[in-house]
């Protein structure tokens, strides 16, 4: 359509990328179906409860019926191309959304009519508005729901800092949503079952509601068009072309949010939302504008995912956001990295086709670019470009150690591991040499779940899980000193070596100090080295089973022999007089104390504080999250060993959406019942090991 300056606003040609976001389980993979469905890419419409959808075909992601890992595929519809991903709702795995959305040119949010998801939404909405990405609301379920669609407008408004914009009445018989009302086209239409809704005469009981709803659209869009303003002062009816204009250039200023209602698993309202996205939403050339990219220069190309494959290897599922690259050709990442393209493929979720170019705007999976990263960036040439944008990983909410099945598989299980970490930047795993345990970091208990279950299943390596050690360990209380003699005698020169030292507690923090007070050349200078590397070995585990720290060793006197004397003799009896004072030194058993920052929503701050209390936490104190409507921060000091399923609790308390950041802070005496339970099982673990 044309406007004032009688060009073309609102249509785009070019394909586009369309992210499909949303609170957990609020249908973002029916809509995804009911989409391909509609644009002629599906024969019918699948069902995520019987498995049957083209999104969501992973085993954990149908054994769990959820979203696991992003889904891709593709419709051309009335001739534009346009890519679908269906992001995961789980905040577990959230951090999938976050790469996808920088280089997507718009995004459809799917919502329901439901206060409880309110904070949920409000999660993804921050993101969108954080990156700008213009982004249209989904109301879904409409055929359920009940009520003024209104109230749940304004019950839905606090989640975004943007201004909701009603685009769409639903027309109610007895009580259930049998169509529409389009608010820009002024017409009705009624909905069909899995197929595009028919136009209707406008109903006569709703025409009060229309002019209304209308109204209040064209009073929103003049708060930002002067021109528009003066005719709804004047009661001058506006062009529904110039309304559309309106429409397109304010959702892609995000001065609004348009929202758009129907029912994605009967197909309802979908027609008119691919209209919506056809129309009004930015192409490419918005995005590179949004993202800082410039249109003239090599082809550049920004990695959202990647993808190993059983037979294909991987792939690296990229976003061209200018020029095009041909299969075969070399490109140079971010990192300064050069690959060859060894395929180039469009996906439909789990199945590809060949492609011999990949376009601009097109999304599509490279080929064997084994050391690019998702979050990259990469550009034909031999000029590295700079990074799009940096996405850095979440901080990790839980831990589990993992202990392979079958020994043989130990190696195996790192390999695969790194591969799952590539796939997903928010799994992080090390390998802790003091403990013995290979640490999987992720973000919830599903997320390190289904981790696991990927192992299994792709990998074939087995795996158990269990609670990490922590890092405990143990100080002394007095100041004690000990003679250490070490004496060897088996032919030829033998072996002597004889200190006394002091051992005193330092403060907490100050870690390990060495001085000598030798007299006279009681022990000469040369083994000095040798008695402080002693007494570092005897650090290392103390009576309680633990490093210690935090301890002063004050050598003070001691002999030698000139023959027999030597480095190895004065370590060993270092040693031996370590072992000696440390047990009379009062030792005391340290836990690691961590600083939680911990993120609910204001209604949960007494659920959050008593979670926090049970753990023998240390409330700091609390305050509103900074640019947060309705949310609050808890500080709070909590043990490492109870930290454990802290997630998995505060999510239950907060529907889904409660979040914390930890750090070590500081170390503390731990004494009583769980001291002694602690250096018993140390004690077990040791004998175990002994036998």
């Amino acid at each position: 359509m044309v406007g004032p300056n009688g060009a073309n606003e609102r249509r785009i040609a070019g394909p586009r990328l369309i992210a499909i976001v949303g609170p957990f389980q609020g249908g973002k993979t029916t809509l995804l179906e009911a989409i391909l469905a509609r644009g002629g890419a599906l024969a019918r419409q699948g069902s995520t409860r019987d498995g049957t959808c083209l999104g969501d075909s992973s085993p954990e992601a149908r054994a769990h019926v959820m979203s696991v890992e992003p889904n891709i595929a593709h419709i051309d519809y009335m001739g534009d191309r346009m890519t679908f991903i269906d992001c995961p709702g789980s905040v577990e795995f959230i951090h999938d959304m976050r790469n996808v959305l920088p280089v997507c040119d718009a995004a459809v949010v799917v919502c329901e009519a439901d206060a409880r998801k309110v904070p949920a939404l409000q999660v993804v909405l921050r993101e969108l508005e954080e990156l700008r990405v213009p982004r249209f609301l989904f109301l879904n379920k409409i055929d359920l729901a009940g009520g003024s669609v209104r109230e749940t407008l304004q019950m839905l408004q606090p989640a975004s800092r943007t201004p909701l914009l009603l685009r769409q009445i639903p027309i109610w018989e007895n009580g259930v949503a049998s169509g529409f009302i389009d608010l820009a086209l002024e017409r009705a239409f009624v909905y069909r079952e899995h197929a595009p809704s028919v136009v209707i005469e406008m109903p006569d009981g709703h025409k009060p509601d229309e002019k209304e709803a209308r109204y209040s659209m064209l009073e929103r869009l003049a708060d930002y068009d002067d021109a528009l303003m003066e005719e709804l002062i004047s009661e001058i009816e506006p062009p529904r072309d110039r309304v559309f204009d309106d429409l397109a250039k304010e959702l892609r200023g995000g001065h609004v949010a348009p929202l758009l209602m129907g029912s994605a698993e009967r197909g309802h309202g979908v027609t008119r939302l691919l209209k919506a996205l056809r129309h009004e939403a930015p192409g490419i050339a918005q995005t590179r504008e949004r993202l800082g990219v410039e249109p003239q220069g090599s082809a550049l190309a920004h990695v959202v995912r990647t993808i190993h494959t059983a037979h294909g290897g991987k792939l690296s599922v990229a976003r061209v956001l200018r020029g095009a690259f041909a299969d075969g050709a070399t490109v140079i990442s971010s990192s300064g990295v050069e690959e060859r393209i060894a395929g180039l493929n469009r996906l439909m979720g789990s199945a590809s086709a060949k492609l011999p170019r990949a376009e601009e705007g097109d999304t599509v999976a490279f080929g064997r670019l084994e050391h690019i990263a998702t979050g990259e960036t990469f550009a034909d040439g031999k000029k590295a470009p700079s990074r799009i944008i940096e996405v850095p990983p979440p901080p990790p909410t839980q831990v589990v150690a993992l202990h392979v099945k079958d020994r043989k598989d130990d190696v195996r299980l790192t390999a695969a591991l790194a591969k799952l970490a590539e796939e997903d930047p928010a799994l992080v795993f090390k390998h802790d040499q003091e403990a013995g345990e290979l640490k999987l970091y992720g973000q919830g208990e599903m997320h390190l779940r289904v981790t696991i279950e990927r192992l299994a299943a792709r990998f074939g390596v087995a795996v158990d899980s269990s609670r990490p050690s922590v890092a405990y360990r143990e100080t002394i209380r007095d100041t004690v000193s000990a003679r250490g003699r070490h004496k060897k005698q088996s032919g030829g020169h033998g072996q002597f070596g004889d200190v006394v030292v002091e051992v005193r507690p330092r403060a907490r923090g100050e870690g390990f100090a060495f001085e000598e007070r030798i007299h006279g050349g009681a022990v000469p200078r040369q083994y000095f080295s040798s008695v402080e590397a002693g007494s570092r070995d005897a650090l290392a585990r103390g009576p309680l089973g633990f490093p210690v720290v935090d301890v002063a060793v004050t050598l003070t006197d001691g002999s030698y022999h000139t023959v027999d004397s030597s480095d190895m003799a004065f370590r060993a009896a270092a040693k031996i007089a370590l072992g000696e004072a440390l047990p009379k030194a009062r030792p005391v058993l340290l836990e690691p104390i961590l600083a939680v920052s911990i993120y609910v929503p204001s209604e949960a701050m007494a659920r959050a504080s008593a979670l926090v209390s049970a753990r023998r936490g240390q409330i700091l104190g609390f305050e509103p999250r900074p640019g947060w409507d309705g949310w609050d921060v808890l500080r709070a000091q909590i043990p490492e060993a109870e930290i454990g399923d802290l997630i998995v609790e505060l999510r239950s308390a907060t529907a889904g959406v409660g979040a914390f950041e930890m750090k070590f802070d500081h170390l503390a005496e731990l004494s009583g019942r769980p001291a002694e339970q602690v250096i018993a099982a140390a004690k077990q673990r040791v004998s175990a090991q002994a036998q």
